[in-house]
């Protein structure tokens, strides 16, 4: 009897060594996609694209760029007060403090007024939110749930998170972009660092791309199909009347596969692979796979620009700068030109391609957002919205630090040991 319990454990004990070196060192999806010969402008291009992320594709009517956590703040505030019908707000990050208090009180005199007001939050992201922080919310009416609460029946999802940051307001305004609700975007009192972001709001139509993904996380949290109401357009959206030239728009809700494939991960493939002149990329957590990085070295090598920018030593995940730096070798040496950024923490995640497509979301250049976590963000293929987005990139590499091979070479024995130590570590950051 003592051998098979001895037995016993030491088969639990080797299945849970196979799972976990299973869930570290799983080696990644390869995404090979052929360079399409028409222009990322083009109609062929576009109509491409959105089916082969399964995105339906929306005239872009109203769109405005958000360049700072108090800018952000201010207008999703704004809307939030000026709600009518209903207030979806989906964040991975609901952090107690100033700005958490705001939002709670706006929220709250909403849902007083009768207005149906929907909070999902994720409970890893928001782990040091206690669930009783909601409850004046509750009180008044709103409907606060948690996204893969911890249970033993979530234990097979854990790795499964929700990183989805979205707004919805009487489903005519949305805005999207990695900002959550917590004190980091506007800088702990007097301290002047306010974490650096972008976010957009979006007008029309495509908000019910914006409230599909919303519906999703909101079914499996609560357990609630959205009615249809919630999907229909007020008179004041049928009747905006369109501005010459108007782009195209797409919401790429990404959900990973059980083959490990996701929609965010095909659309940056494949607008990587397509681009003919720059690709300009903004993320906080740059840690591109052996694909990723493949595919920016062919693009210098085909004459496209490839700047990066991310964050330099203000940063939130220490790990994840040491695994990102860990990579920059052969970028550097393939071309690709890489940016420090100095004032602050920069969180934005930005993708502008040959100055037409722009994505904007919650998706990081990681094996994380790629691979494990709910993601969304919007594609929108408009020149004038890329060109703001490129502006601001210039001003933000303006105030960073370029990167050399040869410095990269020189950098300290004990981070290239840390970097070496972290990569146990590199999927699930």
């Amino acid at each position: 009897m003592e051998f098979l319990f001895v037995f016993a454990s030491l088969a639990a004990i080797l299945i849970l060594t196979a799972f976990l070196l299973a869930v570290l060192f799983e080696p990644g999806l390869k995404y090979r996609v052929a360079r399409s010969q028409a222009p990322v402008a083009s109609t062929q291009f576009v109509h491409y694209l959105s089916a082969i992320v399964n995105a339906r594709l929306f005239v872009l009517r109203e769109v405005s760029v958000l360049a700072s956590g108090g800018a952000i703040y201010s207008a999703q505030l704004k809307a939030i007060r000026g709600a009518r019908r209903s207030i979806h707000l989906e964040v991975y990050l609901f952090l107690q403090g100033k700005i958490g208090d705001e939002f709670l009180q706006s929220l709250a005199e909403r849902a007083r007024h009768g207005v149906a007001v929907r909070l999902i939050v994720d409970r890893i992201g928001s782990l040091a939110t206690r669930d009783r922080y909601f409850d004046s919310l509750r009180l008044d009416g709103g409907m606060v749930q948690w996204y893969q609460p911890i249970a033993w029946y979530t234990l097979k999802r854990f790795n499964n998170r929700t990183h989805r940051d979205l707004l919805i307001v009487d489903g005519e305004t949305g805005f999207i972009g990695g900002v959550g609700v917590a004190d980091y975007w506007v800088g702990p009192e007097g301290s002047g660092r306010p974490w650096r972001d972008t976010a957009v709001c979006l007008e029309g139509e495509i908000v019910k791309g914006l409230q599909t993904s919303f519906a999703e996380n909101w079914l499996e949290a609560a357990g609630e199909i959205l009615g249809e109401d919630e999907f229909a357009l007020t008179d004041r959206v049928r009747t905006m009347t369109l501005e010459p030239h108007t782009g195209r728009a797409m919401v790429v809700n990404s959900t990973p596969s059980a083959g490990r494939s996701t929609r965010a991960r095909m659309l940056f493939q494949i607008l990587l692979a397509a681009s003919r002149e720059s690709i300009e990329i903004t993320s906080p957590y740059f840690l591109p796979d052996r694909s990723l990085a493949a595919e920016l070295i062919r693009a210098v090598k085909r004459g496209v620009r490839v700047t990066v920018l991310t964050p330099g030593k203000w940063n939130n995940h220490p790990i994840a700068r040491l695994a990102s730096r860990r990579r920059y070798g052969a970028l550097l040496e393939g071309g690709v030109l890489i940016h420090e950024y100095q004032p602050t923490m920069i969180h934005a995640k930005v993708l502008v391609v040959d100055g037409a497509w722009s994505v904007i979301g919650s998706t990081n250049f990681d094996s994380r957002s790629f691979g494990l976590n709910d993601e969304v963000n919007v594609a929108i293929v408009e020149p004038r919205l890329a060109a703001s987005l490129h502006l601001d990139f210039i001003k933000d590499v303006a105030q960073s630090r370029l990167v050399t091979l040869a410095q990269w070479r020189r950098r300290p024995f004990a981070e290239k040991l840390l970097a070496t130590m972290a990569r146990v570590l590199e999927r699930q950051e």
